[in-house]
């Protein structure tokens, strides 16, 4: 393959050693609010429409599972869609992929607001998860595209910190609009916010791979994939962070149904209550940072699963001896929420320590099981759901059964 000569606007980066990076710039600097922005914008759309399930299915005379399916789904095309981007982004460019990805998103999005039937919906959600898993994947590539050396850890920080409020503040937000305006106008706002952010990437995001390659073979690819599933640290904390990353979705999918016709919450109150039990993540994800450096990974990554285990248990004795109130769910799912930020941390750093040579393929095999399996939960208690929190409690405990048999290995 003949190698393209190199541009002016390209610059290098030398790190101590004296290696050049792979690192290029360009002459209009790509901004780290935007490449955020975007990268949040992935995982909006499934948090963000949680409180307003309820009022979907009863306006388009549908079934709590049936409704329940435009989260499984959205997960699914998440999953798959992280496995392609990468590779097009890598070939074809970063910013045009992320353009087309948008697009796909905001035409999922226009589908949804005039939706007349679930299926049209289911179809719409579908759309939209395989747009915006573009702006999950390739925001977090082109935060790499940008950092040098010595500051790619700070920019990372930020942009994990970012994602982690994301499904905290989304279910909020999504109660408020559809408690105010109605479900169908919470894709109203999603399709503005995603328009508006599409428009600032067209304008003024540049190209920050500079460098593209060819398109790997497929062979290649399930090579690169095999080599880490064979590798039993790889496995242990993959299926760990995998439990830990999304099994918190078991409850959000049927928070909805759960709060509002078990416990007499109001649409409003839903998304308040989901903020709260998701917040316990960024509680998380904070002692991990400064547990860091300090205690080995795989004790940290126990200790959250220990947590997750015991609040777990909590939720399905408090259920089955007939105590639930919205007090006795909150705590121990907030506690839950503080357990899975702190093994999904420790989780996702052990995994990309194992191979340095593959951390591409590393967290885009990791993105794909994360929300393999978080549509799985989603699909367990959507056919379990009953009106109790025995489903959700049973749920969240076998995930931690999972992730501590699993990093027996670690």
């Amino acid at each position: 393959m003949t190698m393209s000569p190199r541009r002016p606007d390209q610059t290098s980066d030398r790190s101590a050693s004296g290696q050049t990076s792979s690192i290029q710039t360009s002459p209009r600097q790509a901004s780290l609010p935007l490449l955020v922005a975007v990268t949040m914008t992935g995982t909006v759309a499934l948090h963000i429409f949680v409180p307003a399930l309820a009022a979907a299915a009863a306006d388009l005379g549908t079934t709590p599972v049936a409704a329940q399916l435009t989260i499984t789904l959205y997960l699914v095309g998440l999953a798959c869609g992280q496995l392609v981007y990468g590779p097009l982004s890598d070939r074809f460019g970063r910013r045009p992929v992320l353009i087309a990805g948008l697009s796909l998103y905001l035409a999922g999005l226009l589908l949804a607001i005039p939706a007349p039937s679930i299926e049209v919906l289911i179809v719409a959600r579908v759309l939209q998860s395989l747009g915006a898993c573009g702006s999950l994947v390739l925001g977090r590539a082109m935060v790499r595209d940008v950092s040098t050396a010595t500051d790619t850890a700070r920019k990372i920080a930020i942009l994990t910190m970012a994602m982690t409020l994301t499904p905290a503040l989304a279910p909020a937000i999504g109660g408020l609009v559809a408690g105010a305006f109605g479900w169908r106008a919470v894709f109203v706002v999603l399709a503005v916010l995603v328009a508006g952010l599409g428009a600032l990437v067209v304008l003024t995001l540049p190209e920050t791979n500079r460098r593209p390659v060819a398109l790997p073979g497929i062979g290649a690819v399930a090579t690169a994939y095999g080599r880490l599933l064979r590798n039993p640290a790889y496995r242990a904390y993959l299926l760990a962070g995998a439990c830990a990353g999304t099994s918190l979705y078991a409850f959000l999918a049927v928070a909805p149904f759960l709060l509002v016709d078990r416990l007499g919450r109001s649409a409003q109150e839903v998304g308040l209550d989901c903020l709260i039990v998701v917040a316990g993540m960024v509680v998380g994800a904070a002692v991990a940072g400064r547990l860091a450096g300090r205690m080995p990974i795989p004790r940290a990554a126990r200790i959250g699963n220990g947590l997750c285990l015991a609040s777990a248990l909590a939720l399905l004795a408090i259920d089955r001896t007939g105590h639930l109130t919205v007090v006795t769910l909150l705590a121990p799912l907030s506690v839950y929420a503080v357990g899975i930020g702190l093994l999904g941390a420790n989780a996702v750093a052990g995994l990309m320590n194992v191979d340095p040579h593959a951390a591409g393929a590393a967290s885009s095999l990791y993105g794909f099981t994360q929300m393999a399996f978080g549509a799985l939960f989603t699909l367990v208690v959507a056919a379990w759901h009953d009106g109790s929190a025995t489903p959700v409690a049973a749920t969240l405990l076998g995930a931690g059964l999972i992730a501590a048999l699993s990093l027996r290995r670690a």
